[in-house]
């Protein structure tokens, strides 16, 4: 990819050199204080974004106030009708946006035109929905009563992303919060920001298009500083936030200290179960994908494959044989299979976890390393590896953001897998590859999987917009995306109307003056 090519692309999408970080939707501002943006597929610097400071925040704050106060009025499926014209505003920029995607994070460029593909998803399932935010009635046990419940807008949603799925993310907030009639505040990852800019701005002509008032969407980009003023501000009436488990403990304190709602998208420790009636080709291909794509950087990436101890030779070897064709480079260049890690730091990271796996007594099956040479200047290619090892070490037990597969044995039945698998803090996805009725349906029973996606015969990435996303246990428990996750965006309010003209009480409770 040559830098004319990075350029081309970015004038495209309006991007230029310097470009304010800020935006209430129609305009865009930004204190002196900048953060460059770099790609980690050849170390050039795309541009530099500003950041914004307190009083950049509190402007933002303001302007969403006062939108939300006419916005919650619209009736939903003309709200739905904005999400519907932002759907295909992305449609015209997919192949621009998911290009940008795939130089800015480093993912494949088709897994840049899927995330762009999730956005446009999301926003399909949400003009569906803006005419099917359902309450529902019930029977009074006072005579002339009638009882029923319905659902109110919360105010200002504050949305914070990650580096890893750059517009995705914040596409399934928006998309829900808006048809729920709420107004949005996104802080994009430091290390993505021009992903932010590039929504924003199309956002921002959907606005203008439709005459609709500053504050609606909201931009700012800004160091964690920034996520600590959302954290803590009573006005965010509620806060997704996407990132580490550390991350995540961090704004549910600040949240939970204010009695504010939280939706929290952290962590996973994701692990496939193979039992000895798999199907050997299916099950390789999903481990592999899980494994290294988006360079093991997804919250759902296959960290670990439990294998029954008299299958575990043959998939070994047919692993290894597999990550030998795997082609590493460019990742807009569609014959590779895996692009870089996001930064320097993640390639650090990454060889600190190569060390403890042999200081824990792990064997590597398949060597990794950090690739170097012409095709890899910027210091962020490396090799996807595998190791030997047991659940119980605590490297495994960490989540790792790179292409780091861990293979562990199991004996006897499909439980004592089950028991492997759920034996870490983390609970977002998992998956068992078998031909045994039983097996799977243990596997999603009760007493089976306890993460929040359990999947048959696929992998743990790659979840659909119709069913809701997120985790269990230090994943945070969260729910986005589709079912009934919209609800979350929403106030739960109880009626209950006394058409007669009498008073009556609950419980029979007699009150005569």
């Amino acid at each position: 990819m040559s830098q004319n090519n990075i350029s081309e692309i970015l004038i495209k999408l309006g991007i230029k050199d310097e470009q304010q970080g800020c935006s209430n939707g129609t305009e865009w501002f930004g204190s002196d204080s900048k953060i460059s943006s770099f790609s980690p597929v050849d170390g050039s610097e795309l541009g530099k974004v500003t950041t914004g400071n307190k009083d950049d925040y509190e402007k933002l704050i303001t302007d969403a106030q006062n939108a939300f106060k006419s916005f919650r009025k619209i009736p939903a499926p003309k709200r739905g009708e904005l999400v519907r014209q932002l759907g295909n505003k992305i449609r015209e920029n997919k192949a621009e946006l998911g290009e940008l995607v795939s130089i800015e994070m480093g993912k494949s460029l088709q897994e840049g035109l899927g995330e762009v593909q999730e956005m446009i998803d999301i926003c399909d399932f949400a003009v569906g929905l803006s005419r099917q935010l359902y309450g529902l009635t019930m029977h009074s046990e006072r005579p002339n009563h009638r009882m029923y419940e319905q659902y109110h807008p919360l105010g200002i949603v504050g949305v914070i992303s990650a580096f890893n799925f750059p517009v995705a993310v914040w596409s399934w907030n928006v998309a829900l919060a808006w048809i729920c009639g709420n107004v949005c505040i996104w802080k994009p990852s430091e290390k993505t920001p021009l992903c932010g800019v590039v929504c924003q701005k199309l956002i921002a002509d959907v606005l203008k298009e439709n005459n609709m008032d500053n504050g609606i969407s909201c931009l700012i980009n800004g160091d964690s500083q920034v996520g600590k003023w959302m954290s803590e501000d009573n006005r965010i009436n509620l806060l997704s936030a996407t990132g580490s488990t550390r991350m995540g403990k961090d704004v549910a304190q600040k949240v939970g200290a204010r009695l504010g709602k939280s939706l929290l998208e952290l962590g996973g420790n994701n692990a496939i179960i193979v039992t000895p009636s798999m199907d050997i080709k299916q099950a390789v291909i999903n481990i592999v994908f899980g494994a290294v794509g988006t360079c093991g950087q997804r919250c759902t990436s296959t960290r670990r494959i439990i294998v029954h101890e008299s299958i575990i030779s043959e998939i070994k070897t047919e692993l290894a044989k597999a990550y030998r064709q795997l082609k590493i480079g460019n990742p807009l260049d569609e014959s590779n299979h895996v692009g870089p890690l996001i930064d320097v730091d993640a390639v650090n990271q990454y060889n600190s976890a190569l060390n403890q796996i042999k200081d824990q007594g792990g064997k590597l099956i398949v060597e990794g390393g950090v690739l170097l040479g012409d095709d890899y200047k910027s210091g962020c290619y490396v090799k996807p590896a595998i190791a030997e090892i047991k659940n119980e070490a605590s490297i495994v037990q960490t989540e790792t953001f790179a292409p780091i597969l861990y293979v562990i044995e199991y004996k006897g039945e499909v439980q004592n897998a089950i028991e492997i698998m759920n034996d870490v803090k983390q609970g977002l996805s998992s998956s068992i590859m078998t031909k045994d009725l039983k097996e799977s349906e243990i596997f999603l029973s009760a007493s089976g999987s306890d993460c929040g996606i359990a999947n048959v015969n696929i992998g743990t990435s790659g979840a659909e917009i119709g069913g809701a996303f997120g985790g269990e246990k230090e994943t945070g428990g969260g729910r986005e995306s589709g079912s009934d996750a919209w609800k979350i965006y929403m106030r739960r309010q109880t009626n209950t109307i006394n058409y007669s003209s009498e008073l009556a009480l609950a419980q029979g409770i007699n009150f005569d003056l």
